[in-house]
């Protein structure tokens, strides 16, 4: 097993933060990328949608100003134990397939928890109460700045790991077979209720809602790039894509 403390150099006036240390990260969001909140939307790219660009500048400066995009992350050693992923040093177990199948190969994962906060799920409801076209549109735009924050993240840690260290792709609680229900042990591990207010309901749906918890693999051998595939999206059961006999992609 590799020392963990040599996975991350993090520069700060105090010298290198061991990885298990983990920092907050607090993000500014200037602009949210309007071709992916539409496709979440359902709009195709062919499709016309000048006439929708006043509603949208509206709603991204509405959900700009009521956001606080933060994250956290931990590294942690793993072990493979009776078809199962070992988090070391927690109580944290990956159960399935579909995560065995993430990790193999992988000596260690990455623990990140990210949110909007609050303030999104503010914007959204109120206009719920009588104007359901802007909360449609604030919830994609909300899903699509969320996955800005996990992307900001994930831009963070791959240029502070060693660079004989490959990462997989992020893949969260309820991708595949990988139990939903795992939210709350995540949360609790990465610390991320008293870090970034990030809470975990009965049904082990996050609050904030626009929030995310991923896995991501570190490996000492390249990993192979791969399409995700629509098995291991949350929005497999309802996505106009698959309706529409395509993929966005993921």
């Amino acid at each position: 097993m590799k020392k963990t403390q040599n996975l991350f150099t993090i520069p700060i006036k105090y010298g290198i933060i061991k990885a298990n240390l983990a920092e907050v990260r607090i993000l500014k969001i200037t602009s949210i990328n309007r071709d992916e909140a539409l496709r979440y939307l359902g709009y195709k790219d062919n499709i016309n949608i000048d006439n929708l660009t006043p509603i949208l500048d509206k709603c991204e400066n509405e959900l700009l100003k009521a956001i606080e995009p933060r994250f956290i992350y931990k590294f942690f050693p793993i072990n493979e134990v009776n078809n199962t992923i070992q988090v070391e040093n927690t109580s944290l177990v990956l159960t399935g397939n579909s995560i065995l199948n993430h990790l193999k190969g992988c000596y260690g994962v990455i623990l990140l928890s990210a949110t909007l906060s609050m303030g999104a799920d503010k914007v959204i409801s109120e206009h719920q109460i009588n104007d359901i076209t802007s909360a449609l549109i604030l919830d994609s735009m909300a899903s699509t700045a969320i996955e800005q924050v996990c992307d900001a993240a994930e831009k963070e840690i791959k240029e502070k790991i060693n660079k004989d260290n490959f990462m997989t792709w992020r893949f969260s609680p309820g991708y595949g077979d990988l139990p939903i229900t795992l939210q709350r042990e995540f949360v609790r591990v990465t610390d991320a209720e008293k870090r970034i207010g990030l809470t975990v309901n009965e049904g082990g749906i996050l609050l904030p809602r626009k929030s995310v918890t991923a896995i991501i693999g570190l490996s000492k051998e390249p990993i192979p790039k791969q399409r995700r595939g629509c098995a291991y999206c949350n929005m497999n059961k309802t996505c106009q894509f698959r309706r529409g006999g395509t993929h966005c992609g993921f």
